[in-house]
C-alpha cells in the first residue's frame, strides 16, 4: 500500500482494551482507519462503535475476517480466543496486532504461529510495555553502553489491587496473567535469553487466591545467556499505587526508573514533606505506551518491515512463565529448555 493510504482495522473485543484501542485508531492515529467493532456481548459492540463513530459492528467477529475492506485486525478478546484468531485471521490474509498473551498452550501458539508464517502477514504480540519512555530509555543506556556492561537487574512490578478471583481461575495464574509482561521486560532490557529461572512465592494479600491454587507474592531470579543476573518482585496488592520500577546497575553505573505520578507538586508543611501518591490503575500509567504500539504496528505494516514485537517474543515469555509455575511447585531452578 502507498505510504499516504489509511491502513484499515477491525477490532475483535470491546472490553477495556478493545475500547481503548479503538479510540486510538479512531482519533488519535492519523494513518488508520476503524471500519468495524465485535464483541459477543452486542451492546459492548454498539456502544464501542457509537464512541469511535464506527457505523458497523456486531457479534461475530468472523464478519471482520471476511470484510473485504479490513487489511489489520486488532485481537483484544479473551486469551483462550487468542490463537484460534490468529490462525482465522492469517488464513483471512489480515495483518494481526494481538493481545498477549496468545495462549497458555505451547502447543497452540506454534500452530497460530505457523499460520502467520504461512500466510505472510504480520503478527505483533501486545507487550506495550516495550513502549513506554521511562524503559525505552533504560533499553538505550544498556544498547549503547552508557552503563557499562549490565550486571544485575531488578523489576518492581506490583499491583495496587489483586483482580477479581473469577478472573484468577481462568487466567493462568500470576506468571501468566502479571508476571509475563515482566518477563517479556526483562529480556527487552537485557539484550539477551534468559536461561534459567527461580522462583519463591506465597500469599501474602488474600487467602481466596491460594484456594484458586495461585500466588499473590512472587520473587523470581533470572540467569541470562549473558551472564546478567536479574530479580523480579511481584506483589498483587500494593496500598500506595501501580508501582513500576526498574534499575540496572552495570560496569560503569547505574540507571534506575521511578513511578509516574498524577503531578509534580509538593506539599511542604512543619510536619513533613509529601507528594500524591502514584498513578493507580496500568490504563493510566501506560496510555501513552499503548499509543506507541499500535502506531508502530501500522508503521511496519505499511513499511512491510518486520514487527517491534514478533510472535517468538510472544512465546518466551509464556516459556518462562511455565518454568516459573514448575520452579515454585518443584523449589529448584528450572531451565527453560525444560519445558520447552
Amino acid at each position: 500500500m502507498a505510504k499516504s493510504d489509511k491502513l484499515t482495522f477491525g477490532v475483535i473485543g470491546a472490553g477495556r482494551i478493545g475500547q481503548l484501542h479503538a479510540r486510538h485508531l479512531s482519533y488519535r492515529v492519523a494513518q488508520a482507519k476503524l471500519i468495524m467493532i465485535s464483541d459477543v456481548v452486542e451492546k459492548a459492540a454498539r456502544q464501542c462503535a457509537q464512541e469511535c463513530q464506527v457505523a458497523q459492528y456486531g457479534t461475530d467477529y468472523h464478519d471482520i475476517l471476511s470484510h473485504p475492506d479490513i487489511q489489520a485486525v486488532l485481537i483484544c478478546s479473551s486469551t483462550d480466543t487468542h490463537a484460534k484468531i490468529i490462525e482465522e485471521a492469517a488464513l483471512a490474509g489480515k495483518h494481526i496486532f494481538c493481545e498477549k498473551p496468545i495462549d497458555h498452550d505451547l502447543g497452540r501458539i506454534d500452530r497460530a504461529l505457523a499460520a502467520v508464517d504461512k500466510a505472510g502477514v504480520l503478527l505483533q504480540v501486545g507487550f506495550n510495555r516495550r513502549f513506554d519512555a521511562n524503559y525505552q530509555r533504560v533499553r538505550q543506556a544498556v544498547e549503547s553502553g552508557e552503563i557499562g556492561e549490565p550486571h544485575l537487574m531488578h523489576i518492581i512490578s506490583r499491583d495496587p489491587g489483586p483482580p477479581p478471583i473469577e478472573y484468577i481461575k481462568v487466567s493462568g495464574g500470576i506468571f501468566l496473567d502479571m508476571t509475563i509482561h515482566d518477563f517479556d521486560m526483562a529480556r527487552f532490557l537485557i539484550g539477551s535469553e534468559v536461561e534459567e529461572v527461580y522462583v519463591a512465592g506465597a500469599v501474602r494479600v488474600d487467602p481466596a487466591i491460594a484456594g484458586a491454587g495461585d500466588l499473590d507474592t512472587v520473587m523470581i531470579t533470572l540467569k541470562f545467556a549473558n551472564g546478567v543476573i536479574a530479580t523480579i518482585d511481584n506483589s498483587r496488592k500494593a496500598v500506595y499505587g501501580y508501582d513500576q520500577r526498574v534499575e540496572i546497575f552495570g560496569s560503569k553505573g547505574c540507571i534506575s526508573t521511578a513511578n509516574n505520578y498524577p503531578n509534580t507538586a509538593t506539599v511542604q508543611t512543619k510536619d513533613n514533606v509529601r507528594r500524591d501518591l502514584p498513578l493507580n490503575f496500568f490504563m493510566d500509567r501506560y496510555v501513552d505506551s499503548y499509543l506507541e504500539e499500535i502506531d508502530r504496528f501500522l508503521k511496519a505494516v505499511i513499511n512491510n518491515s518486520p514487527p517491534p514485537v514478533s510472535g517468538i517474543d510472544g512465546r518466551i515469555p509464556v516459556v518462562m512463565a511455565r518454568a516459573a509455575r514448575k520452579s515454585y511447585e518443584e523449589n529448584r531452578p528450572v531451565r527453560l529448555d525444560e519445558v520447552e
